[in-house]
C-alpha cells in the first residue's frame, strides 16, 4: 500500500471508532433508545464478518459489524453463567449482573480488535476483561492454556474467567468489613476498580464517581439479572 493511503485509512479508523463510541455512550445515557420505554435489547442481530484493519477492511464495515452486535442480550448466556458459577462457587445473579453492566460497549470481535488497536490498554470480551487480569486469573485452572487474545471470539470463555475472577476476588475480603456495602457489592466493585480498591471500600473508603456509577447500574440491573438466571 503507498505510504500517502495509509494515513488516510488510520484517520478513517479512528473517526468511525469515535463516531461510534459516542453513540454508545449517547445510547446508554438514554438519548437513543425505544418510544415504548422497554429496556430489553432487541434480539442480537447476525453480523457479517468484516476482517481488521491490518487486512485491509473500510472503516465502516467493521463500524457496521459491531453496531449490530452491539444489541446483544446477556440473558442468552444464563445457562453458562449459571453453569460457571456454580463451578467457582459465586453468585450467578451477581456474574450476570455484571455481564448487563458491562454491555455498554459493542462486543462483537472486528470490533473489540480495531479499537485494542486505538487503544491498547482497552479490555476482551463480554465480561470487559484486560489482559493482567486474565493472565493472574487463569494461573492453574481449567483454561491455563487460552489467550486474553480469544476473549473476543469465545463468549463462555469470557464467562468462564469472569467466575473465577469473581470468586478469586471474594477470597480476599476480609471477614470484619464496614456494613455500607454488601458482599455482592464489594465483589462489583472489586471488578470494576480492583482488588485493592475493593479492599479499601471494605474498610470505609468512599468510592469515586466513576465506581459509584458502576454500583448504581449494578443495583439497576440487579433485578434483571436475577429474572435471567432464575433467582427467588
Amino acid at each position: 500500500m503507498p505510504d500517502s493511503v495509509r494515513p488516510r485509512r488510520h484517520r478513517w479508523l479512528a473517526v468511525a471508532v469515535l463516531a461510534l463510541a459516542l453513540y454508545v455512550v449517547l445510547r446508554a445515557a438514554g438519548l437513543f433508545g425505544d418510544d415504548d420505554g422497554d429496556d430489553t435489547p432487541p434480539p442480537a442481530k447476525a453480523s457479517a464478518t468484516a476482517p481488521t484493519p491490518s487486512s485491509g477492511a473500510s472503516p465502516p464495515a467493521a463500524t457496521a459489524s459491531a453496531a449490530a452486535a452491539s444489541s446483544y442480550d446477556p440473558a442468552q448466556y444464563a445457562a453458562q453463567v449459571r453453569t460457571r458459577a456454580r463451578q467457582a462457587g459465586v453468585s450467578a445473579q451477581l456474574l450476570m449482573a455484571i455481564l448487563y453492566n458491562e454491555a455498554y460497549k459493542p462486543h462483537d470481535p472486528a470490533f473489540e480488535r480495531a479499537w485494542q488497536k486505538y487503544k491498547p490498554d482497552a479490555a476482551f470480551g463480554i465480561a470487559n476483561m484486560h489482559r493482567a487480569a486474565f493472565d493472574e486469573v487463569k494461573q492453574g485452572r481449567d483454561f491455563a492454556h487460552r489467550n486474553w487474545n480469544e476473549l473476543p471470539d469465545d463468549r463462555g470463555l469470557a464467562i468462564e474467567a469472569e467466575a473465577w475472577y469473581v470468586h478469586d476476588l471474594a477470597a480476599q475480603l476480609p471477614t470484619a468489613r464496614t456494613a455500607a456495602y454488601s458482599k455482592d457489592d464489594l465483589l462489583a466493585l472489586g471488578y470494576n476498580a480492583g482488588a485493592g480498591n475493593m479492599l479499601a471500600f471494605a474498610r470505609g473508603a468512599v468510592p469515586g464517581g466513576q465506581a459509584r456509577s458502576y454500583l448504581d447500574r449494578l443495583h439497576a440491573n440487579w433485578a434483571k439479572a436475577g429474572k435471567a438466571v432464575g433467582a427467588g
